[in-house]
């Protein structure tokens, strides 16, 4: 049975780069950062590519049957049986999409949901000192802050109900954040 593991957290709260670097340290793990997959689509140049950029150049969700596609196929073609996902779930609906999903499959267990905790100061520094892209200015910052926080809530009454959310602060060397996130994630598999 495959072992999924999903990261939460604010835009900038190094939730892809604690996961590469997990995924790096242990072979046995593989790591897919949603966000990574959609941009690498865009970058394609594909019709889906550019449909998804419409909704992400602005901050927004993309649709949900577009995510719930990328996400499956990435597991279902992961070569390891350990699967770290970062940037997912950012919505009930998302969240709901990918329970059904679950629910439907004996072959796969979501193990643990991380929610890698930043203050609002601290992702916006990060994310404007980054200059990835386009879409590192305050605008699609507060944008992407308020479509994070907005269902976070919900999201985290979920799988604290399931009793697989774990939380971790963001606010540390990255060191000293993915050894802890490690660890945790070793003694579960």
């Amino acid at each position: 049975m495959k072992k999924l593991f999903l990261i939460i957290g604010a835009p900038g709260s190094g939730k892809t780069t604690d996961a590469e670097l997990i995924a790096e340290q242990n072979d046995a793990i593989t790591h897919y950062s949603t966000g990574d997959m959609l941009r690498a689509e865009i970058a394609s140049g594909s019709e889906i590519g550019k449909e998804l950029n419409s909704y992400m150049s602005k901050g927004l969700i993309v649709p949900i049957a577009m995510a719930i596609q990328t996400i499956t196929n990435a597991i279902q073609n992961a070569p390891t049986d350990i699967i770290i996902i970062d940037g997912y779930p950012r919505s009930m609906e998302q969240l709901n999409a990918l329970d059904a999903y679950l629910n439907e499959s004996s072959s796969l267990e979501l193990v643990s949901v991380i929610e890698v905790h930043v203050s609002e100061e601290t992702a916006r520094d990060r994310v404007l000192g980054r200059n990835r892209g386009a879409d590192d200015n305050n605008e699609v910052f507060d944008n992407r802050m308020k479509v994070y926080t907005e269902p976070l809530a919900e999201i985290q009454a979920f799988y604290s109900e399931k009793d697989i959310l774990k939380v971790i602060s963001g606010e540390g060397t990255i060191e000293t954040i993915v050894a802890e996130m490690g660890r945790f994630i070793n003694s579960k598999i």
